[in-house]
């Protein structure tokens, strides 16, 4: 059990959270959300002990350990992977190396042998003699092979110090474990192996993450940051955000009689309490959620940026043909001889390791990089817009937000052009900011913009939930969901992906794989046929 009892913390004269009395028990996991800026990893450090709040306390269970996710990826370069993963459990590790340098000892005293003899005792009574192969099976399942285990850690790729960081992180069976953001850089597969480790897990979890399937895997629990305030939500990420839009939709229409709401609520709520991510906790959640009344869930502050893309023209039948297309990049073949026809009901994920060939296949078809080989032919009502993944080159000048956005609009209007910025979160003043000065989350809203008033009737969008946080992922994705126009787009976003695409190409180094199915059974058709090879 962790818990926190009036904790509060100002920087200056902002209050960033004022008396949070909130309590974490074992066996749940507790997905934390918020705003960009809200303060949750700042509130993972205040629970870990990194950062003291100004006023209160954080209590833990006596005895209890806890574990964080470490983000300084060289800290360990000098150390072997699997002692880094080892070093998760800091008592153990410090036995350990105690241990070693008194048998290391060439003059070894009766009080040395009295000494190790203690520490003989704590290391077995912690399972000491197992470590390494616990170690081992955490790096297999997370996709670390066993031929790097003894390598250091400077020798991996940022990809796989991220994985060996994390095997750290879980190691020993810590009785509280800390996640912040642990799906970022990781492949599917990896992800995949996280959520079923998690859903296993007895102890308790807190994780920060923008990946709301992963939340709503995972997660027995929402804890939302908001007017400084934490409130704790039974259920995952799907049931509080839909219960939030319920009831902000409810105080708009301050005409219905309570009862009415009430029952809406409870109908909602009885679509959802089957949805338990531990099968074993089901029954005790459908409880709780049947507890819920109306007055417990309140609105939420934050805000949606309104994306809708209008396309100006009505597809026809011939949308696009890419026929035997190859393109080479500093000296390597990202993209191999692929041929592949686009319909008008066509929304089109990439999906694969080969990131670069997906980049170089937006690009060729937008327009902004040629192919080596091959021919790309589209159709006569066919207008795109590209989303780049590095949009860096759209934002070198002084221009403002408000004269950027006019060039890209054909009704130049400042009343228009502010009113549109307002939509996209850009408001009053914010107009009149540099582009050259905006986060990058701002210049993924401001990409976004120019999109829709281009009126196309094809987007392709490379990445374009980077950078993004969780409400501004969420109102794209259901802009892109709505959108009457063909899609090809990239995503490392689950969520997203199932439920935006219906066709998955995967660009692979020998060709292209193309499936028309939703993103889930692609998975579960690759899974498949993964078992298959290791059974033959």
């Amino acid at each position: 059990m962790i818990a926190t009892n009036n904790v509060t913390l100002r920087f200056g004269k902002r209050v960033l959270f004022e008396e949070v009395n909130v309590k974490f028990t074992p066996g749940n996991c507790y997905g934390l959300i918020g705003a960009n800026g809200a303060g949750k990893s700042t509130f993972l450090k205040i629970l870990s002990g990194e950062i003291e709040p100004t006023n209160g306390e954080v209590q833990k269970s006596v005895g209890a350990r806890l574990s964080v996710l470490k983000q300084n990826h060289y800290e360990y370069d000098d150390i072997t992977v699997l002692t880094t993963v080892i070093m998760g459990n800091d008592k153990l590790y410090k036995i350990m190396t105690e241990r070693e340098a008194i048998y290391m000892k060439e003059d070894f005293s009766d009080e040395d042998g009295i000494k190790a003899g203690i520490l003989e005792a704590e290391f077995a009574d912690m399972n000491g003699w197992d470590a390494e192969s616990e170690a081992a099976i955490l790096l297999n399942g997370i996709g670390i092979e066993k031929e790097l285990h003894n390598k250091l850690l400077r020798e991996l790729t940022g990809a796989e110090k991220v994985k060996v960081l994390l095997a750290q992180a879980l190691f020993g069976n810590p009785d509280i474990l800390l996640l912040d953001e642990p799906t970022n850089h990781l492949d599917i597969d990896a992800i995949r192996w996280l959520e079923e480790f998690l859903i296993n897990f007895e102890n308790t979890v807190i994780v920060v993450s923008h990946d709301r399937y992963f939340l709503n895997k995972v997660c027995t629990h929402i804890v939302d940051i908001d007017y400084s305030k934490l409130q704790m939500y039974v259920g995952n990420y799907d049931f509080w955000y839909e219960s939030s839009q319920l009831v902000q939709r409810q105080m708009r229409d301050s005409n219905k009689k309570k009862e009415e709401k009430i029952k809406e609520l409870q109908e909602f709520i009885a679509r959802f309490s089957a949805n338990a991510s531990k099968s074993k906790q089901a029954t005790s959640r459908k409880k709780m959620l049947e507890k819920i009344e109306l007055d417990d869930i309140r609105p939420s502050s934050r805000k949606y940026p309104y994306i809708d893309f209008k396309p100006e023209r009505e597809i026809g039948n011939d949308v696009l043909t890419v026929k035997n297309l190859s393109k080479t990049i500093d000296g390597v073949k990202v993209i191999n001889n692929i041929s592949f026809t686009l319909t008008k009901e066509d929304k089109v994920a990439l999906t694969g390791s080969n990131t670069a060939g997906i980049s170089a296949l937006c690009a060729i078809l937008s327009g902004d990089m040629e192919a080596d080989e091959g021919e790309i032919k589209y159709g006569q009502t066919i207008s795109n817009s590209y989303f780049p993944k590095d949009n860096s080159k759209y934002f070198n000048g002084e221009l403002t937000l408000l004269d950027w956005l006019r060039d890209y609009s054909k009704e130049k209007d400042d009343t228009f052009v502010r009113g549109f910025l307002g939509r996209m979160l850009f408001s009053g003043e914010e107009g009149l900011k540099q582009t050259k000065v905006i986060s990058g989350g701002e210049k993924v809203r401001l990409m976004l913009s120019k999109m829709m008033l281009s009126g196309a009737n094809m987007l392709i969008l490379d990445q374009p939930t980077n950078h993004l946080d969780m409400e501004s992922i969420t109102a794209l994705n259901n802009g892109l969901i709505a959108f009457k126009g063909v899609l090809i787009f990239s995503s490392y976003d689950h969520q997203f992906v199932q439920t935006t695409a219906n066709r998955i190409m995967e660009i692979t180094k020998d060709g292209l794989i193309d499936r028309k199915t939703t993103y889930d059974e692609y998975l579960d058709q690759n899974e498949s046929a993964r078992k298959l090879i290791n059974e033959i």
